[in-house]
């Protein structure tokens, strides 16, 4: 499946920082995991911190599917605003999910100083009324993240124009939010070990073409021939979960977005917030640290690769066009476009955890405007699982709910 065309400018600004090995032996270990991209690496980096022995197997060269498309703003928001997570799920699970994203962003910046990466910033997050009709909404949303104990502000329209420079109406303003870069992130991950004597055991450029699943563990065979056996097989694949699984459990749909060129200076908006809106679909923005604006959406509700690309040039003129109408003194020059697939459920939350058709199964699937966070919080349950610990949020994204 091809999930991204264009110029992704985490690509294009980091190339490939390390390269990886082709299977070309057979293999026996405890775990597999395939997927390489940050549902994989997070999955990797949990299991190795426990001493559980693992190779990791990615059909492309590391790091270039969704991964090196994502647009790498980290939010406890859920696609589905919590107030109407509430009445979708219940309150309790909905609140507990969006706590969970908000504690994944902490740990993430956590694990970023661990491993260096510079790329992660903290911010602070606006969530505005796109219409009218939208208020009534935003301010139940209010109510909704108050109670779930998130420190929030509500800003009218002359609030937010006065202190961020743009029109809506009305606003929230979250304390808790982060910006990162997940290209890198992933890489730095999948480099870490206990100790500088620990193989790495990542291969890349290895498709599995059979899997063999029993009750005394798994067996998977790879286009060139090997065999690689194990105790437990992690399927961290995203969006291509599709090729695995016989239940319909996602909808793929495309998004697109545009980095602007290089400022000279930074004349954007206040604290550089995370800026995102009520519309459907949403409109997002934010800053990189090489004084750049980025800004994504115009998304559509399919998700063939031909028809995709052939909007790009469309969408990133009208992506242009949203940027200079929010932020005229900002003349926004578009530098690089991409697009790429993503999907969402019908609860917007994403599966994480055993699938019983496939005895000695995990899956970590991410799925959503948020999968970074998301990728965190289905690494600690797989972890659990794995070493047979209790872990009760697993119930909030099992495949039976």
């Amino acid at each position: 499946m091809t999930l991204k065309s264009g110029y992704p400018f985490w690509l294009v600004k980091n190339g490939l920082p390390f390269t990886f090995p082709k299977l070309d032996h057979d293999i026996t270990t405890d775990v597999v995991i395939i997927g390489a991209g940050i549902s994989g690496a997070l999955v990797r980096y949990y299991l190795v911190n426990e001493g559980i022995d693992c190779v990791t197997l990615d059909a492309r060269t590391i790091g270039l599917g969704s991964t090196s498309a994502s647009t790498s703003l980290l939010q406890y928001e859920i696609d589905r605003p919590l107030c109407k997570l509430i009445d979708t799920v219940g309150k309790e699970k909905a609140e507990r999910a969006y706590q969970l994203c908000g504690e994944a962003i902490t740990k993430i910046g956590k694990i970023s100083k661990e491993l260096g990466l510079d790329d992660f910033e903290y911010k602070q997050s606006i969530y505005y009324a796109a219409f009218k009709k939208d208020v009534p909404m935003l301010k139940k949303e209010f109510e909704a993240r108050k109670a779930a104990g998130f420190e929030v502000e509500y800003l009218e329209p002359d609030e937010l124009l006065k202190q961020y420079g743009f029109k809506g109406h009305g606003a929230i303003r979250s304390k808790l939010a982060a910006q990162t870069n997940a290209y890198m992130f992933t890489h730095c991950l999948l480099q870490h070990r206990r100790n500088k004597k620990d193989n790495v055991n990542i291969y890349d450029r290895t498709e599995v073409t059979t899997i063999k699943h029993n009750k005394n563990g798994v067996t998977l065979k790879t286009e060139s021939g090997y065999t690689v056996k194990c105790n437990k097989l992690v399927y961290a694949t995203g969006y291509e979960v599709v090729n695995f699984i016989d239940k319909k459990i996602v909808d793929l749909q495309s998004t697109y977005a545009v980095i602007s060129e290089q400022y000279n200076e930074r004349p954007f908006w206040k604290d550089e917030a995370l800026i995102w809106n009520t519309a459907n679909p949403y409109l997002y923005l934010r800053t990189t640290p090489d004084n750049r604006v980025l800004i994504g959406g115009r998304d559509v509700w399919f998700h063939d690769p031909a028809k995709r690309d052939k909007l790009m040039k469309y969408k990133a003129k009208h992506l242009v066009e949203d940027a200079n109408k929010l932020f005229p003194h900002l003349n926004f020059k578009p530098e690089f476009t991409w697009c790429g697939t993503f999907g969402s459920t019908k609860d917007m939350l994403p599966y994480i955890g055993e699938y019983k058709p496939l005895p000695n199964s995990y899956f970590s699937l991410g799925f959503g405007g948020n999968g970074i966070t998301f990728s965190l919080i289905g690494a600690e349950i797989i972890r659990d699982l794995i070493l047979g610990r209790d872990n009760k949020d697993a119930e909030i994204f099992k495949f039976d709910r």
